[in-house]
């Protein structure tokens, strides 16, 4: 690089405007941007001229303005290729939408569309209608509604349905899922009152019983998605609870976090409880994810009693955490997928769930025969995204062996699109069974790269 030592040398605004590179700039950044990066450059240059007593040349300042340009404009949310084996992996999104979701999202951000308009009777509608129906005749309850996520149901129906009032929980069930969201934070937050029974890994029937002297207005149950209480452990069954619930007539809530319209135990894990379980042993409510098991957009969904649904979408909250038109339309599309009994084969999730050893095995096999490097070995992928903790799927993985696994690693996030592998044993391993079939070029073009590079 070229330098000058004389201030007065150094090219104004007006000058750099007149070089190509600043044209082009103009044309892909506009102008009131592209003269902030100038400026900003030029400002930095005068104010290190007082220390250094040079000043870059002509071309050098207009690679930071370039640089400078680009820093400003590149998006934060990009694309990533997940071949970590955590299938729900909550910091890169969980769970990837299916081909008709993507469609269905796309064809209503594109225009105008029916989410507050009743076509038939020419006037406005609603947009609680949008996933209700496919929701009902899923779960077979008689109300549903949809707001922005999980947390959000919870507080709604503890806020619509229990304001300044009790509700009991057991203390095993005071749970903290990520970023530090905790279950007693978010009923406090609601106004509802706090009745805790039992003790952590004990609670008896009876315990929700003595609670009855607070005079509650609903029984919550949490269910513990991101982790298990084993050993010397009892707590009373939802079939318990519901019958005691009804006997006093208060409504009994089931959170189930991740929620699942499909029994995991058909693919070699342990079993989630399901949506269709907690309504046939009584629950009267059920909230649970969208964007989790379910394989769908970042949603709240709750199911249950008309009367009690019917509350919660009066009530001036669920206008702050309603659902947008982008997640209904996605969601309604992967609903679909369930109600015609092909979510196992559509539902990016459910794929990567069902894959078989064996198509596993091939896929990494060919990764080692493209990029000339690595070994096949076997691993564990697991569900993630908090649900079905300690459980693991056996997969086979791309094991590379470099001189420095986390220069490599970080490398590879480095690529277009960002490639996020794991370190294991020294090694940089990567699980075919959560890299979607679309994005296998661009990963192993990326690995091809960074290994041009890795010295």
């Amino acid at each position: 690089m070229a330098t000058m030592t004389d201030l007065r040398s150094l090219p104004s605004v007006d000058q750099l405007l007149q070089t190509e590179e600043v044209n082009q700039w103009i044309s892909s950044y506009g102008r009131p941007l592209t003269l902030d990066a100038i400026r900003s450059v030029l400002d930095k240059v005068r104010l290190r001229y007082a220390e250094a007593s040079t000043i870059p040349d002509r071309e050098s300042l207009l690679e930071q303005v370039g640089s400078k340009l680009q820093n400003w404009t590149a998006p934060t949310l990009r694309d990533v290729i997940n071949a970590t084996g955590v299938i729900l992996h909550t910091n890169l999104g969980r769970a990837p939408l299916s081909q008709a979701a993507l469609d269905a999202i796309r064809s209503v951000a594109s225009g105008y569309s029916t989410l507050e308009y009743d076509l038939r009777k020419g006037k406005r509608g609603t947009r609680s209608v949008h996933a209700e129906s496919l929701l009902k005749r899923i779960t077979g309850v008689s109300a549903a509604l949809v707001v922005n996520n999980n947390a959000a149901a919870v507080m709604l129906a503890l806020t619509a349905l229990a304001r300044r009032r009790a509700v009991v929980i057991a203390r095993t069930q005071l749970v903290e899922i990520g970023g530090g969201f905790r279950v007693p934070d978010v009923m406090k937050q609601s106004g509802a009152r706090l009745v805790e029974v039992g003790t952590t890994n004990r609670v008896h029937l009876a315990d929700y019983e003595s609670a009855l002297d607070e005079s509650p207005v609903m029984i919550l149950r949490a269910h513990r998605s991101n982790f298990r209480i084993i050993g010397f452990t009892t707590e009373p069954s939802l079939t318990e609870l519901a019958s005691l619930a009804r006997r006093v007539g208060i409504p009994l809530v089931d959170d189930l976090g991740s929620g699942s319209l499909l029994d995991t135990s058909r693919f070699g894990l342990g079993h989630e409880p399901m949506v269709q379980e907690s309504l046939a042993q009584g629950a009267d409510l059920v909230c649970f994810s969208g964007d989790k098991l379910l394989g769908g957009p970042q949603a709240g969904i709750i199911v249950g009693r008309a009367d009690l649904v019917a509350k919660l979408k009066k009530h001036p909250l669920a206008r702050a955490i309603r659902a947008d038109k982008l997640c209904l339309a996605g969601l309604s599309a992967t609903l679909l997928h369930y109600l015609k009994d092909e979510a196992a084969q559509e539902v990016p999730v459910w794929r990567m769930i069902a894959m078989s050893t064996e198509q596993i095995r091939e896929r990494a096999q060919n990764w080692v025969e493209v990029i000339g490097h690595g070994e096949v070995i076997n691993g564990e992928s697991t569900v993630g995204g908090g649900s079905l903790p300690g459980e693991t799927l056996p997969t086979f993985t791309l094991a590379l062996r470099v001189r420095s696994p986390n220069r490599f690693i970080a490398r590879l996030r480095e690529a277009h699109p960002a490639i996020i592998a794991r370190l294991e044993d020294d090694r940089v391993v990567l699980d075919p069974r959560t890299v979607l079939p679309e994005q296998e070029g661009a990963l192993l073009d990326g690995l091809r790269r960074v290994y041009e590079k890795r010295h």
